[in-house]
């Protein structure tokens, strides 16, 4: 596929050229030229848009795409033309489907069924058998069938022993534990954050002290392992803090933010809407700004979509009984940009979402130069999007962003030789 794009901006802090409106020639896949003005003489596919930025592709670090097991919610096909639309084109899949990847063969199933996208596919292994939290998974095996990850996903591993066993064996083959921290005796299957709305909606609190405890235990086990572990659905501002100081003392901690943690608070729920339930719940405003501060900081180096499908079923139902998660692919951009827009420059924003991630994972980072291959996002950030229903490419619906306005706007991804647009 040949195709010229025209007056873009470059955003990528690794490139000459970051800040810069040029044109870009990509032919079978690969930018030849990029140039102030290129004109054309051949027979490409222009991409022309009002406020056209480029970055390298974005990467999300955390997606649940329901596959195998209950496709109703969703689909590879479904989850990844959401994933691309979203301006993805990495993407790593979790693993607790039906049944879970917990060995070479779940991970390879995952790789098979992907490997035609135009979004590549990166499946998280699971970090103990069933993701039940009693034995070590097949770690090694699923690792070298192409795991690039290990996590039991919103499970926490509860026992400490079982965790530090996975941090030690990961680290002879260089593997990434991923841990939700969540502390389920202190969780007891709360609702919504504990704090002034939990009180006056009368509902079951989720005190953030659940993550707390759970971060500073994975902490002092990082420490005792000299071993990396990551972090990931941060919340609460305790946690910022906690991993703030960890980094600073030289510890392999990294962590993540789910972008609706950066826009949305506690009361977003005082209304009862089931799809404002999400796990970690979303907390106070104070907690919000330390997230965003973590960011700007570096203390938290990733942002994530955390896309969850839920079918209508398990949401519009007494909301004790509803599921928690969103479905974010499509809108996680907009809704980041949102609410970091003007706090955090556009390049460091940006860097968040392609960079940070890969560089954690181990994966080659793509480069907006010539001569080499075209993994590009296509985006504004200041077009205000309004997402309906019917632009949602997801099986489930479950957004609390529908009919709802956002600044930043993704016109297409080009990866693989292969393009998604608008």
């Amino acid at each position: 596929m040949d195709i010229l794009i025209k007056s873009a901006v470059i955003v990528d802090n690794n490139s000459s050229l970051n800040n810069q409106k040029m044109d870009i020639l990509i032919e079978k896949g690969t930018i030849v030229k990029i140039a102030k003005s290129i004109k054309k003489s051949g027979n490409y596919k222009e991409i022309s848009y009002p406020d056209l930025h480029v970055s390298i592709g974005w990467f999300d670090f955390r997606a649940n795409f329901c596959d195998p097991g209950n496709e109703h919610k969703e689909d590879f096909t479904s989850g990844l033309k959401a994933a691309a639309l979203g301006g993805f084109t990495g993407v790593v899949a979790m693993p607790d489907t039906y049944p879970v990847a917990d060995n070479k063969a779940g991970i390879e199933y995952v790789i098979n069924k992907t490997v035609n996208s135009i979004v590549n596919v990166y499946p998280a292994g699971c970090l103990s058998e069933k993701a039940e939290g009693k034995e070590i998974a097949e770690m090694y095996d699923m690792h070298n069938a192409g795991a690039i990850a290990f996590t039991d996903n919103k499970k926490s591993v509860e026992n400490p022993s079982l965790l530090t066993r996975a941090m030690l064996y990961a680290k002879s083959f260089n593997g990434l534990i991923l841990e939700f921290p969540n502390e389920q005796n202190i969780f007891n299957n709360g609702q919504i954050n504990e704090g002034v709305v939990s009180t006056k909606l009368g509902m079951k609190g989720i005190p953030s002290l659940a993550e707390e405890l759970q971060v500073a235990r994975a902490i002092y086990l990082a420490e005792y392992c000299d071993a990396a572990i990551h972090l990931t659905n941060i919340s609460a501002k305790k946690s910022v803090e906690m991993i703030k100081q960890a980094k600073a003392n030289g510890l392999k901690v990294t962590a993540d933010v789910n972008s609706y943690h950066l826009l949305l608070d506690e009361t977003c729920l005082e209304n009862f809407d089931s799809n404002f339930k999400v796990l970690p719940p979303l907390r106070t405003k104070e907690d919000q700004k330390a997230l965003i501060k973590g960011l700007k900081e570096g203390t938290i180096d990733i942002i994530c979509s955390d896309h969850t499908p839920e079918n209508i079923e398990n949401k519009k139902c007494e909301f004790d009984h509803a599921a928690f998660g969103i479905i974010n692919l499509q809108t996680s951009f907009a809704v980041a940009n949102t609410a970091i827009k003007n706090k955090l420059p556009l390049a460091d924003f940006i860097q968040k979402m392609t960079v940070a991630p890969r560089q954690l994972l181990n994966l080659t980072i793509p480069e907006i130069k010539e001569k080499t291959v075209a993994n590009l996002t296509l985006f504004s950030p200041n077009t205000e999007t309004e997402f309906t229903t019917s632009n949602l490419v997801s099986k489930s619906k479950n957004s609390p962003f529908i009919n709802k306005k956002l600044t930043g706007k993704v016109f297409g991804v080009i990866n693989r030789n292969k393009m998604i647009a608008i």
